[in-house]
């Protein structure tokens, strides 16, 4: 054969063998610029994350893969390297999930607030804004009350709000009281269908579209206050955390852009969240 022909043809294999390297190279960059974030059903069914994670994959080119959970699991999958980072809203669990060493600074993110949620007509006459009042009332009524009873933020809320009212739930359950183990979304669903009272964070509530005749019927107390806060995991218990990625997300969030793409998500002209980063 030819030299020249020879030379031709190594040179032609060496430019596809280039070539098939370079794809390669480029669909396994494309493949790892990801981030799992373990969240709340909350953020997740209130519509948040479709309105703020296109917007920071426009900021940055990062795809932001989200596992909805109860906080309690959220921050369990944390604990078990399952994700890059932990967006959620209990503010205990999250300062003790910093100071065990599973996860970087804690950074205040959002807030908005807790409703109790009941029939319209309220038979149990809970109406008002004293949610430990509120809750005395079911109880006393017997009314049917959907906890969630799944470990997450608006769980441990609510117990927080029975134990304010006087009744220790792990001790004796009021008569109508009933634990779903599932989200906000499912809660709402089967308080919906029974008639039951629920407390639900007002983001999912206004994104909820069977609402049958259910109602807001407490809020504005001070006690309802919800925070939400982001957190890397800690690289130095799971090497594998993306930490630039991770941090890429919770620097963004908390930044003028991201804080201003949370103020704009509304439903029906009602915004949802309210940033509060740095405070």
């Amino acid at each position: 054969m030819d030299l020249n022909i020879r030379h031709l043809l190594r040179r032609a294999a060496h430019t596809a063998l280039l070539a098939v390297s370079l794809a390669a190279s480029g669909a396994a960059l494309a493949q790892a610029n990801f981030i799992v974030m373990a969240s709340t059903t909350s953020t997740e069914q209130s519509g948040l994350f479709a309105h703020l994670l296109p917007a920071f994959k426009a900021a940055t080119g990062t795809d932001v893969r989200v596992v909805a959970l109860g906080t309690g699991q959220a921050l369990d999958m944390g604990r078990r390297g399952d994700a890059d980072i932990v967006f959620v809203h209990d503010q205990a669990a999250e300062q003790k999930f910093v100071a065990d060493g599973w996860g970087l600074k804690r950074l205040p993110v959002m807030y908005n607030d807790f409703v109790l949620i009941g029939p319209a007509a309220d038979p149990a006459k809970t109406r008002g804004k004293d949610i430990t009042a509120a809750l005395q009332k079911v109880a006393a009524a017997g009314a049917q009350f959907i906890s969630r009873g799944d470990k997450s933020g608006t769980h441990a809320a609510e117990l927080r709000y029975w134990k304010a009212a006087g009744t220790d739930i792990a001790a004796a359950k009021p008569a109508g009281y009933k634990e779903c183990g599932c989200g906000m979304g499912p809660a709402l669903n089967i308080a919906s269908s029974t008639g039951a009272y629920v407390l639900a964070d007002r983001g999912t509530w206004l994104n909820f579209k069977n609402r049958g005749d259910l109602a807001v019927l407490v809020e504005g107390d001070n006690r309802l206050f919800n925070q939400y806060g982001v957190m890397v995991v800690n690289p130095a218990r799971h090497p594998h955390v993306k930490l630039a990625l991770a941090q890429g997300f919770a620097d963004w969030v908390v930044s003028p852009a991201g804080q201003a793409a949370i103020a704009g998500y509304k439903i029906g002209g009602e915004q949802l969240f309210f940033p509060n980063a740095g405070q």
